[in-house]
């Protein structure tokens, strides 16, 4: 055992040494961007597991200048009787959700007002896609009661839809993503359901705990689809899904078998993981458990809260990656549906067990060609507050802890939630927002100075759905083949920005990118620019 020891010991040093200290760093831009959210659970303490779970955010460019814009979600007080710990007195302004337009000099106007898309709901999370494929990215609104799907009318504003879209989503509805299930050319939506809380359920000792998951019943997801006019049928019951129930937290979707038809992935809270496999006829099998992707490291059910699918080792296959209360899961596509847990020998699980881990992306911070892991976290029951994680890639599926190198962003302690990814200022780097439990967000900017290329690719499908969602894109650049997956919906609670980012590392010319859109059709592109943002058109 103590050979073991000394070698993991060896390793970690040997792999410490290959990475130059602090070759990613963040700052707060925050104050600076003129963000200024700050997120409500509605009451003076936090007191149910409604209050404890949200919000999210996501990137996206409704006006379609080029720079993508930030939704954030927040919750807000609710009537008597559901916060155990009201406020005392409710404020002037009630807590509601948020639009920053970009203004492209790293700064942010709030016109959440002139959009029309506060929500007067207890938000949750946010999507964003463009479901009628008129040009202009629509959204869709999570939350405790209702969720709202908001059109977007090409003018800086948007309307409801909800009811005449006829998408109805009771209770609680929490993480959900777009897909094109069907590959009809216009995108389907998953919407995740958490719990049926009952409000006046309380602990007889309060001060231990409020109730959690497991008190309350757990509830089916639902499944809408798009009926290509501007409406969608509920097929949740038709297309199977409507049999699992489980206690959703984050939801995301990709092609993880490469048959050309998006799967679904489920992360339950203290219920075994789902994974929908599509069956290419409307309907889907869940095969979680024979695919090794229901439960945690020692066959128990977590409380599963972000999963991200990426290639995280290079072969080329989409691997997955799911941030959890205890040992966050890195799981490696090792092919025939099935996946293999390598969060240990990955050299993730130590330095995260420590936490309660929730909004993370996967990308290419500092633009070497291989992809890093950010994680966000924070107290599960009580307001503790915890600093963050950033993992650098080293290749192969293996990762150097770089938190404490990253800068001092990184080591404020807050209580995360959601997270949502962006190259905001459009330098080639990729920041993040990250919203905070009942405090101030934060914008991580992303001030990594090396000389290494990028290239980002914003898709515009014409047979398939116009955003591109499900697309499957291979680059090669230097000799090396990188691949990424178009998701709408992915980590915690959000959304990140839909330009696919490569880091070129050293590499002055891209020598090829192939796309496989939804629709079948498989295009290669030459020319395209390095260290720039590239549209690729379906032919």
């Amino acid at each position: 055992m103590f050979g073991r020891i000394f070698v993991t010991l060896m390793l970690s040093s040997a792999l410490l040494a290959q990475s130059p200290k602090g070759s990613i760093q963040f700052e707060d831009a925050t104050a600076k961007a003129g963000i200024d959210f700050t997120h409500s659970f509605g009451a003076r303490d936090l007191g149910s597991l409604l209050e404890g779970t949200g919000g999210g955010c996501v990137w996206f460019d409704y006006n379609n200048d080029g720079k993508p814009d930030l939704y954030v979600v927040s919750g807000k007080p609710l009537g008597p009787g559901m916060h155990p710990y009201p406020l005392k007195e409710p404020p002037a302004t009630s807590p509601h959700n948020h639009l920053y337009r970009n203004d492209g000099n790293g700064k942010f106007t709030d016109v959440t007002d002139q959009a029309g898309v506060a929500a007067n709901i207890y938000g949750m999370a946010a999507i964003a896609a463009d479901y009628d494929n008129d040009g202009f990215v629509d959204l869709f609104v999570t939350g405790y009661g209702q969720a709202i799907l908001y059109h977007n009318n090409g003018n800086g504003t948007f309307t409801d839809v909800t009811a005449k879209t006829g998408i109805h989503v009771d209770r609680w509805s929490i993480s959900s993503t777009w897909l094109d299930y069907d590959k009809d050319g216009c995108v389907d939506l998953f919407v995740g359901r958490y719990v049926q809380f009952d409000p006046k359920y309380r602990n007889y000792y309060a001060a231990d705990n409020y109730p959690g998951p497991l008190d309350y019943e757990g509830d089916t997801n639902r499944l809408y689809h798009n009926n290509c006019d501007g409406t969608f049928t509920d097929v949740t019951d038709k297309s199977g899904i409507g049999a699992f129930k489980g206690r959703t937290m984050g939801v995301t979707a990709a092609d993880f078998d490469g048959d050309g038809y998006p799967d679904i992935y489920v992360a339950n809270d203290k219920t075994e993981n789902f994974l929908f496999r599509n069956k290419h006829d409307g309907t889907f099998e869940e095969i979680a458990s024979d695919s090794g992707t229901a439960f945690g490291q020692n066959g128990e059910s977590t409380s599963a809260m972000g999963p991200v699918f990426a290639d995280v080792d290079g072969d080329g296959l989409i691997d997955l990656w799911v941030t959890d209360s205890k040992y966050n899961r890195l799981l490696k596509n090792i092919g025939k549906n099935r996946f293999e847990d390598i969060s240990e020998k990955a050299g993730i699980s130590q330095a995260t067990a420590q936490y309660t881990s929730w909004g993370t992306g996967i990308y290419d911070f500092d633009n070497d060609g291989i992809p890093d892991i950010m994680i966000f976290h924070g107290g599960l029951i009580h307001l503790v507050p915890q600093e963050q994680s950033l993992f650098r890639g080293l290749g192969n599926g293996l990762y150097q802890d770089v938190s404490r190198q990253a800068g001092a962003v990184m080591d404020v302690k807050t209580v995360s939630r959601g997270a949502c990814f962006a190259d905001y200022d459009n330098d080639g780097k990729m920041d993040a927002f990250l919203v905070n439990l009942g405090a101030r967000g934060t914008l991580f900017h992303n001030v990594s100075q090396n000389t290494n290329h990028w290239v980002a690719v914003k898709l515009r499908g014409k047979k398939s759905n116009r955003d591109g969602i499900g697309a499957y894109l291979e680059l090669t650049a230097g000799g090396k083949k990188q691949v990424a997956e178009r998701f709408a919906g992915s980590g915690y609670l959000s959304q990140d920005d839909d330009r696919v980012h490569f880091g070129l590392g050293a590499s002055t010319r891209i020598d090829k990118l192939t796309v496989k859109w939804p629709s079948g059709k498989e295009q290669t592109v030459h020319k395209l620019k390095i260290d720039q943002v590239n549209i690729v058109e379906e032919p």
